[in-house]
């Protein structure tokens, strides 16, 4: 198994080619379901849109969707897809596509009425600085937790400046407190599969990155519903952004990044649909 998974995790010219190729299919299929969004549609419709994409490029969903309005995005692995979109809710998208055996793995989180709230904007450009900080990282030399370990700092400094955390950041990170808002780690390999094969440590130690892995950073901020610690204008509201990331000789190269992830650029793309 170890030597079939390297053989996996080291991907040859044409095998980022096909991920090119499966990365742009679902890239215009997260932008298809940003442009036809409005409240009162069910969330089955808006899965439909990028269904319907990928078939039409000979492509399928390489994993369930996750559809979540409003609170909805606070659940992980929510696929139920079944609720109203709602006026004033954002909407978290974890899609992508399997094309020529290669998948693709995008997530993207936006208003339902084309615009963030104050509170909405906040958390979203906190996972964002965390996101860019995070592929920043993604080059050969650096270890696979280093952009978590980013990920990780940029938060909880955020939450703090927010209100969210109260203490020092340092005290914060070892005790992990930012685990109430932020759970699970910043990505995984890619490939054949989206959460592909491939060991993350050697003898105990994180892995190095190399020329021809490809790997996801995923970073978000969830806070739950029912988090009577924080003022009820930051509750229901759950944010990640991910982008798939291959690592190349110079640094690394962003596969997915025509989907809009600004503020800025999220809403004029919606508004002009």
């Amino acid at each position: 198994d170890h030597l079939l998974h390297d053989m996996r995790l080291f991907k040859s010219r044409g095998e980022i080619s096909a991920m090119r190729k499966s990365a742009k299919v679902a890239v215009e299929a997260h932008k298809r379901a940003m442009r036809i969004t409005q409240p009162g549609m069910y969330e089955y419709e808006v899965e439909a849109e990028f269904r319907h994409q990928f078939r039409q490029h000979d492509a399928w969903v390489s994993y369930s969707p996750i559809v979540g309005g409003g609170a909805n995005g606070y659940i992980l692995h929510y696929v139920e897809n079944n609720c109203v979109l709602k006026d004033g809710d954002l909407l978290l998208i974890d899609a992508g596509c399997e094309l020529d055996y290669y998948a693709s793995d995008i997530t993207r989180t936006f208003p339902v009425n084309g615009r963030f709230s104050p509170e909405q904007r906040a958390l979203y450009e906190v996972v964002l600085k965390a996101q860019l900080a995070a592929i920043a990282k993604v080059k050969p030399g650096n270890t696979w937790n280093q952009p978590h370990d980013a990920t990780v700092r940029v938060i909880t400094r955020g939450l703090i400046e927010l209100g969210l955390l109260k203490g020092k950041e340092k005290d914060l990170i070892k005790s992990e407190a930012y685990k109430d808002f932020y759970m699970h780690r910043a990505g995984h390999w890619l490939g054949m599969d989206v959460h592909d094969v491939g060991d993350y440590r050697i003898d105990g130690r994180w892995r190095q990155l190399e020329p021809g892995m490809v790997l996801t950073i995923e970073p978000g901020i969830y806070v739950s519903p029912n988090n009577n610690k924080v003022a009820k204008k930051w509750r229901g509201i759950g944010v990640r952004i991910e982008d798939d990331v291959a690592v190349t000789a110079a640094g690394c190269e962003v596969l997915t990044d025509g989907v809009p992830k600004t503020v800025e650029g999220i809403e004029q793309l919606m508004a002009a649909s």
